[in-house]
């Protein structure tokens, strides 16, 4: 019998007030820092040039900002956007606490509104307030989120999965 993973929260799934814990935590490398500071054309050495960076007033690497932003967001995708039409915004980011090579971010997201859209039947906006914690609990990163997320009905979106020519039995 084939059963169905997790196929994230539809829009009929969000409750005003829930919390959600993401599940996965994520430790930072400094080649990820490095490759996305690269990659995002910063310039700003206290990102990758560790003798630079030590003679700060933090004493080591910085990792990005928008990286840090990046993680928060991907790890509440299983559990916010996995079935999102789109991305409507992030509202009032805020950074406050360093996050430094070597830090576990950890995220939670809180339902704070929802209401239908006006414009897509088949869909319901989503607003949420979500946080990156590091692994000591010092709140890293804060911002609201706003998604256009598929209703239940919708649901054909979801079914890619290739039919496969032949059964695990042949």
């Amino acid at each position: 019998m084939i059963r169905e993973g997790w196929l994230g929260r539809f829009y009929e799934d969000f409750e005003i007030g829930d919390v959600y814990r993401h599940a996965l935590g994520r430790t930072i490398s400094e080649t990820d820092n490095t490759w996305f500071t690269l990659l995002t054309m910063n310039t700003n050495q206290m990102h990758f040039n560790a003798q630079y960076s030590s003679q700060s007033e933090f004493g080591k690497l910085l990792v990005n900002s928008t990286l840090t932003l990046a993680i928060v967001v991907g790890m509440s995708v299983s559990d916010i956007s996995q079935n999102a039409v789109a991305n409507l915004g992030w509202d009032d980011i805020k950074l406050l606490h360093p996050v430094f090579v070597g830090d576990t971010l950890w995220a939670e997201s809180q339902v704070i509104d929802k209401r239908e859209s006006k414009s897509r039947p088949d869909g319901g906006i989503v607003h949420v307030r979500t946080r990156g914690l590091n692994q000591n609990g010092d709140i890293c990163i804060t911002y609201f989120r706003t998604v256009l997320v598929h209703r239940k009905s919708a649901r054909s979106l979801t079914q890619a999965f290739p039919e496969p020519v032949s059964n695990f039995d042949s």
